[in-house]
């Protein structure tokens, strides 16, 4: 018994979801305006085509609805209307089941969903056959025609630009801050080479005194980064005997470049007495823990500076001296 509840239940949702979409058909019809009424009927036979709007719109959409009521013995059946329609194109057609009446009377209800073609000659459905006769021609409303252009032809006619986006501003935004950012790079980067090639291009003293200058600009003693700056320091002196007088200072330990030195007929007593006290007092902070203090650093920026000034000019005066031998 339930199967059959079932059963019976499901045909009556479909049965009643049928007149639900006639129902909202109906309704979109009437939506769009008033409707064109045609009574095509004759011998007890009535035969009405209802079209909403009452004018043909290319912008919407044409709704036809074609109802016959016969009477009893009298065949109500409506042929297919599919090609009877002129200047539409066929988007839906809904049949509803014939309707008897106490009387014996039938009704039949067809609705059409018709597209408008543009440009069509005339709209209109032509005649068809139904209960024994032959129809009248319906025709609908044309569309109103438009107005006629008027003016001369614009030779340049303006254009309409877009609405400016945010977002394409934005884009552009970026794209031009990014830009930016490769030219300050490649800036920077041609600037370093530019830097880097004329401080090669400098003498040995002064290349020294160019190191020498930017370390003092770090400022590392004053905040409290005493062995880093000894450890710059010394390489400051080490690569000037390296470039002025080929002794490679940077790569030996303070014992094997004082042999080196003083194997070196470039260097005087004195001046290995010197270095011997600068590397030295260096090398207590550097490795063996000492607290330097600013004034410690001081001395020993002193002390760089005033054994560069005499090596150099050690060096100058052993140069011209050579040079007059030479000449000689």
């Amino acid at each position: 018994m339930r199967k059959r509840f079932l059963v019976s239940g499901f045909w009556f949702l479909v049965s009643r979801s049928w007149f639900l979409v006639s129902g909202f058909w109906f309704l979109g019809a009437l939506s769009l305006g008033a409707a064109q009424v045609a009574d095509l009927g004759r011998d007890g036979v009535s035969v009405k085509v209802e079209a909403e709007p009452e004018e043909v719109d290319l912008a919407r959409d044409f709704f036809v609805t074609v109802t016959v009521t016969a009477p009893a013995g009298v065949d109500a059946a409506l042929p297919d209307l599919r090609d009877r329609f002129d200047g539409f194109s066929v988007a839906e057609d809904f049949w509803e089941d014939p309707v008897k009446a106490e009387d014996g009377s039938t009704t039949v209800i067809s609705r059409w969903r018709l597209v408008p073609r543009p440009g069509a000659r005339r709209y209109r459905l032509a005649p068809f056959a139904v209960a024994g006769f032959a129809t009248s021609p319906v025709l609908f409303a044309p569309p109103a025609a438009r107005e006629p252009v008027t003016g001369d032809m614009e030779i340049a006619p303006k254009r309409d630009l877009p609405p400016l986006s945010w977002k394409l501003v934005g884009w552009l935004a970026l794209g031009l801050a990014l830009t930016a950012l490769v030219l300050w790079l490649v800036w920077l980067g041609v600037k370093k080479v530019r830097e880097t090639i004329r401080v090669h291009r400098l003498s040995p003293i002064q290349r020294a005194f160019y190191e020498l200058e930017k370390l003092l600009k770090k400022g590392l003693p004053g905040r409290g980064f005493y062995k880093d700056f000894y450890v710059e320091l010394t390489m400051v002196v080490r690569r000037y005997i390296q470039r002025q007088h080929g002794v490679k200072a940077p790569h030996l330990t303070t014992e094997e470049f004082l042999r080196a030195a003083q194997e070196s007929p470039c260097f005087t007593r004195a001046a290995i007495a010197e270095l011997r006290q600068f590397l030295e007092s260096a090398d207590m902070v550097k490795f063996a823990g000492v607290e330097a203090t600013p004034e410690m650093a001081d001395s020993a920026t002193d002390k760089a500076r005033d054994y560069l000034n005499t090596d150099s000019a050690h060096s100058a005066s052993a140069g011209g001296a050579s040079g007059e031998g030479a000449r000689q």
